[in-house]
């Protein structure tokens, strides 16, 4: 069973939270069966099989001929909450650090599916968590993600279509939050698809970096 320090209960991550993508996908959402943009957060878990560590070697699964990575801002709660406001949503917070999501191509971007998605040991978090009050606004934060020493994304977190604060509120009233849990808050949208031996390194400037392979 792989483990990680950090995270001592749920792994939740947020998709479809980059807000230019969605604005490129409004005419994609229109179509069936969905025939609108999803009015909710889209939520999934990294289950504890797949939690790493920074520096973690990232199996390539058996039979498969793609992967693909993104990174996100992770929110460490440090204490206990429940439909808590958006206002009060950041006393809740015991830091920040980043995460990776190692997975499989997506097919739906509204349903992240679990083969996809629960691979073990593909996500990586980490390595050190900054404590909150050493991060005064973490809408000024911006997750940068290199391949191999080359600038493949970068994510400013003020292009969240929904902020931190708003997620805490919204997924403390669908779950409790509890102490040691973390939620990844969103990824740019196009997720960069990567090869074997390949050496992926995402920064917060004077937050967080957080640094993988994928193996042979």
């Amino acid at each position: 069973m792989n483990s990680n320090p950090i995270v001592k209960g749920k792994l939740v991550c947020v998709a479809l939270n980059d807000a230019q993508q969605l604005a490129a996908m409004q005419a994609e959402f229109s179509q069936a069966p969905y025939k609108a943009a999803p009015t909710q957060p889209v939520l999934y878990f990294k289950p504890h099989n797949t939690w790493n560590t920074d520096g973690a070697v990232i199996e390539w699964p058996a039979g498969e001929a793609a992967m693909v990575v993104g990174a996100s801002l992770a929110v460490v709660m440090g204490q206990e909450c429940c439909r808590v406001s958006a206002d009060e949503a950041l006393n809740f917070v015991g830091g920040y650090t980043l995460l990776h999501d190692f997975s499989l191509p997506e097919q739906s971007y509204y349903r992240p599916d679990i083969k996809g998605k629960c691979l073990d040991g593909s996500a990586p978090v980490g390595a050190a968590v900054v404590a909150a009050d050493q991060v005064a606004d973490p809408a000024a934060l911006t997750v940068v993600t290199q391949v191999n020493g080359e600038t493949v994304s970068e994510l400013p977190m003020s292009q969240l279509e929904r902020s931190v604060p708003e997620l805490i509120s919204i997924v403390s009233r669908i779950m409790t939050l509890q102490a040691g849990d973390v939620l990844a808050v969103g990824f740019r949208g196009e997720r960069t698809a990567v090869q074997r031996s390949d050496r992926v390194t995402s920064a917060i400037a004077g937050v967080a970096e957080l640094n993988n392979q994928l193996a042979d």
